[in-house]
């Protein structure tokens, strides 16, 4: 036996005690991976049991986060996207939270992306996302299953229409019992013929989730558990709408060119939500060994606010160490938010009526600061190495 394979099934079996592999088949390969010597590299595509293998193999137990997050509370997430169009395309991406990773991916163009979150329910959310990329024929069709409204009968005249006249016929089109209905049979069609472990609590959940999306509709808003919702959090609606720091409309809908770059991805199985910590023990680290065996770079890392509740738990080295396992060059990002009134850096960065700001900085100078720990709080991290 070579010591190459010796040492992957080494690998393997450790992963499989650690619980990141719950899901792995005896006598089966990770995708990708090749036995001749040959140098690995990221996959065209992936089978819907590779998809479903994947990010189960990569993922670790779930945690808790004190919100569903099943929009945004980010208005300004898109002003950061002059700096993530610059990154070199064909890399990878890899960011938090429900869909603002989607605009990313469409500014930075990358080969492949993770969606990491913490929470199982974030993974689930991103598969009711998997489904209506993969399920519609165009933008409008995309909002009309996941809002459950009725889909027009001249589907093709609204690819050459603005976001906003798609808006506004959602908004006047109301969903009724047959497109609610319509809506979630061919949604929760694509999600079940996935070979996923999905239990009972999981498909009770994915069905909350897309009655929440269809009773709010564009109106729905960030939410947290056991705090009263604030109304001064954008909607859908707004955040569809919303533009980079040139005031050019910025969304992964905004046409039908930047939503079909994800749908793309999606189709080819190229967008996997894995659950984990960004300071846990397996996820993080299984997604940079998964990686650097392809010989792959990490272009874009969205850690959203993050790191401010691993501070005030004491977590981030653990985050730093698994940063550092992310295969990067000198071009890799680590986008962050921020939000007023909290930081300093947000305060001079959030651009007029904006409660949050965009941040970035060079993964590297990123993973210095964090692994030699000479910054002294929160604050001064993510005051190190900012992208003017």
């Amino acid at each position: 036996m070579s010591k190459r394979l010796s040492a992957l099934i080494v690998a393997v079996f450790a992963l499989v005690m650690a619980g990141s592999y719950a899901a792995f088949t005896a006598g089966g390969t990770l995708p990708g991976i090749t036995f001749s010597g040959q140098t690995a590299t990221l996959p065209e595509r992936l089978t819907d049991r590779e998809f479903a293998r994947l990010g189960t193999e990569l993922s670790e137990p779930g945690g808790f986060f004190d919100s569903d997050n099943l929009v945004s509370n980010e208005a300004s997430y898109l002003h950061i996207l002059g700096l993530v169009r610059q990154v070199a395309p064909g890399g990878v991406y890899i960011g938090v939270g429900p869909d603002q990773s989607f605009s990313y991916i469409a500014a930075s163009r990358p080969h492949m992306a993770f969606i990491l979150d913490i929470r199982r329910d974030n993974m689930l959310l991103h598969l009711l996302y998997k489904a209506a990329f993969e399920e519609a024929r165009n933008r409008l069709e995309f909002l009309a299953l996941f809002f459950g409204r009725p889909v027009p009968s001249n589907l093709a005249a609204w690819d050459a229409l603005s976001l906003g006249e798609i808006i506004a016929w959602l908004d006047e089109n109301p969903p009724t019992d047959a497109s609610r209905e319509e809506a979630e049979q061919r949604l929760f069609q694509r999600i079940t013929n996935l070979p996923l472990d999905l239990d009972e609590m999981d498909l009770s959940t994915l069905r909350r989730f897309h009655d929440s999306y269809v009773n709010a509709g564009l109106d729905i808003r960030f939410q947290s558990m056991g705090r009263p919702p604030r109304p001064y959090y954008p909607t859908y609606r707004q955040m569809l709408l919303e533009q980079d720091a040139n005031g050019l409309p910025g969304s992964y809908l905004v046409s039908e060119q930047a939503f079909e770059t994800v749908q793309l991805m999606q189709r080819r199985n190229l967008v996997v939500p894995v659950v984990g910590d960004l300071a846990g023990e397996a996820a993080m680290v299984n997604i940079g060994r998964w990686l650097r065996q392809r010989d792959a770079t990490v272009s874009v890392f969205y850690a959203s606010n993050v790191e401010y509740y691993l501070a005030r738990d004491g977590r981030l080295q653990d985050f730093g160490r698994n940063l550092s396992e992310l295969p990067r060059d000198s071009s890799s990002l680590v986008v962050r938010s921020l939000f007023r009134g909290t930081y300093g850096v947000a305060g001079t960065r959030a651009l007029p009526g904006y409660l949050s700001a965009q941040v970035a900085a060079p993964m590297d100078s990123v993973v210095r600061a964090l692994t030699s720990e000479d910054y002294i709080g929160y604050a001064d991290l993510i005051s190190r190495g900012l992208i003017r």
